[in-house]
């Protein structure tokens, strides 16, 4: 009886060390497991599809649900944050806001790329955030935010890595530039209760902002009208090699089918986009600016007197 016992503690203690074995296999394979076959996917297309591995959590089911990397583009006042909500609207699009506002994270060359490895890495974690099933990652730039002055090697960074741009301008610069003076002005003021909004949700919060008139510097105003276009221009042709698309805030409010194009130049499902922000200069320009007589004498016979009838 005693050898028969021992016999059979023998048995079952090597029955348990193969359990532990066959566990230890299943749980390597089940890592190590591939995702899809792609083969349907074009050859071109390949180098933007990603698989990222983030440091901060597991994508579990998600793991290979392939993602897009973006970055939208822009000036200030320019729509940009509008167009973000739009985006981020969408259930798979995870856009990060203007994360390089933050001058430490464009202070060098090596501090934008690690910036642009952890958003992409989906270890940015922002109120946007949609990390475990994200089909596109990215965020806003602002072009004097160490964009132009780092271009060759984000461009480099951009082709090498599959990250497509977005450009986002506005058609009308002088409609932009009363943007940033009213804006400018109200970071100081804080017309809003004593608070300072850029972006507003409300009718009344618009009307509010929109009753303060800047005065525009009529002596360098077609010299500033110049240099935005230069710079918008020169933007363009830095990332001419990168996959991108150019588009403008006024054919955006025009024409919604625009967001149709965005969605198919990110390669996602179509969704009806909607955003809470309320537009705060609309109407004439006149109606928003206190020396208007000054700016028509001065851009009137130019290539930018067409900037004075635009309702956008």
């Amino acid at each position: 009886m005693v050898c028969g016992v021992y016999i059979c503690s023998i048995t079952v203690k090597q029955s348990n060390a193969g359990d532990k074995s066959t566990d230890r296999y299943l749980n390597v394979d089940t890592k190590d497991q591939t995702c899809p076959d792609i083969t349907g996917v074009e050859e071109s297309q390949l180098q933007y599809l990603h698989y990222p591995k983030p440091k901060t959590f597991t994508r579990d089911e998600c793991a290979c649900n392939p993602v897009r990397y973006f970055a939208i583009l822009s000036m200030q006042r320019s729509g940009s944050g509008w167009f973000e909500t739009l985006l981020n609207n969408h259930t798979n699009v995870s856009s990060n806001g203007e994360i390089f506002s933050v001058a430490a994270r464009r202070s060098n060359v090596s501090t934008v790329l690690d910036t642009m490895d952890k958003v992409y890495n989906l270890d940015w974690f922002t109120s946007a955030s949609k990390n475990d099933c994200s089909a596109a990652v990215g965020f806003k730039w602002m072009l004097n935010q160490g964009l132009m002055k780092h271009h060759a090697e984000v461009a480099e960074y951009f082709n090498r890595n599959g990250v497509s741009a977005i450009f986002l301008f506005r058609r009308n610069p002088l409609r932009r530039m009363i943007s940033v003076l009213a804006n400018s002005y109200d970071s100081k003021a804080k017309l809003l209760n004593g608070t300072h909004k850029s972006h507003v949700h409300s009718p009344l919060e618009a009307k509010i902002l929109a009753n303060y008139k800047p005065t525009v510097p009529v002596k360098s105003l077609v010299q500033e009208l110049v240099q935005v276009e230069e710079d918008s221009a020169k933007a363009i042709s830095y990332f001419n090699s990168t996959r991108h698309i150019v588009l403008y805030y006024e054919d955006l409010i025009r024409d919604r089918t625009k967001l149709v194009d965005v969605q198919k130049f990110l390669k996602l499902p179509y969704r009806e986009l909607k955003s809470r922000q309320v537009k705060i200069h609309t109407g004439p320009l006149s109606h928003h600016v206190a020396n208007w007589d000054e700016i028509k004498k001065t851009l009137n016979g130019t290539s930018y007197e067409k900037f004075l009838h635009s309702s956008y």
